[in-house]
This record gives C-alpha cells, structure tokens and sequence, in this order.
C-alpha cells in the first residue's frame, strides 16, 4: 500500500511563493530606487508606485514625471512577466536569491498618457496577452484613486530568456 505526503500547510506555501517575488524584486536595483513595491493576492500582483516629492516632472500641474512612469509601468510588465512564465522554477525551489534567472528583455513599450498623474500613490496590473518561447507581449494600466480611470497604460513586448539560461 502506497502512503500518500501530506499536503504542505498553506503558511508554508503563502511564505514560499512571498519569497520568491521578493527575490524576483530584489534582482532589479531599479525597483528599490524607485521604491515600487508589489502586492501579492492569489497569482494577481498589483504594482505601487508610493508618492514622493522627487517623482514629480512639473510642479506647476503637479504631475507625476512621464519617465517616472513609464519606469513604474516598464517595470510591472517585466515582474509580470517573469513571475508568470518562471512561476514553475520557483515552486520547484530552483531558484534562490543566489541564481534568479535571467529576466525578460523589453522590445519596446508603448505609452499612452492618458491624463497627469497627480502627486499621490500610484498602481498598476499588467497582463500578459501572449507568451511564447522567445517572446512575449504584455498589457498595463496604471491609476491612482479609481482603477475605472486609469492615467496612464502602456503596451510592451519583451525577449524571453533561453530556457537553457534558467539552468544557471
């Protein structure tokens, strides 16, 4: 008669998959100087762009700086992407802060400004619309009091990683 493993307790799990998307955050030096942040619901991710002073392009609007973001919404697609498609090597524990994987390359990314964003937290979700092999395309919105409004959103295509290169 065969015995059957206990399923692992959801604390160990939740903590498991917490850890990984903090080392995925910590491989980008440009996440933590920008201070984005990312919360984890189920597989949805939610990016935040916390207000501070410094993101600010013109302070007559005030409006939050274009490069600040299309940064913020560059780098939702990017974590996005890479937590979807590289969500089977982190469940396999294969990847430790030591050996993340290499992350998706942008192609290019589409902004659309849609109204200013103003001088206070921001937040995006991205989409991944397609996914192959060696290539990617993934939608983002971003907005600040009301998701129905979006201020900004943007379209991006990325180079996905050798899957030789997940080895490393």
């Amino acid at each position: 008669m065969k015995t059957r493993l206990s399923p692992e307790p959801v604390q160990v799990i939740k903590k498991r998959r917490d850890e990984a998307l903090r080392q995925l955050v910590a491989a980008v030096p440009y996440i933590n100087f920008l201070g984005v942040e990312f919360d984890r619901r189920g597989d949805e991710l939610t990016a935040i762009l916390p207000y501070k002073d410094s993101l600010i392009g013109d302070a007559s609007v005030p409006a939050l700086h274009g490069g600040a973001t299309a940064a913020f919404m560059e780098i939702t697609a990017i974590i996005e992407l890479s937590w979807s498609t590289l969500w089977p090597e982190f469940e396999k524990e294969k990847v430790t802060l030591d050996r993340i994987p290499p992350m998706p390359k942008t192609i290019d990314i589409t902004m659309d400004y849609l109204r200013p964003g103003l001088p206070r937290d921001a937040y995006a979700r991205a989409r991944v619309t397609r996914s192959g092999r060696r290539y990617a395309s993934v939608f983002v919105e971003a907005w600040q009091d009301n998701r129905a409004r979006p201020f900004a959103q943007a379209t991006g295509h990325f180079l996905m990683p050798e899957p030789a290169d997940l080895a490393r």
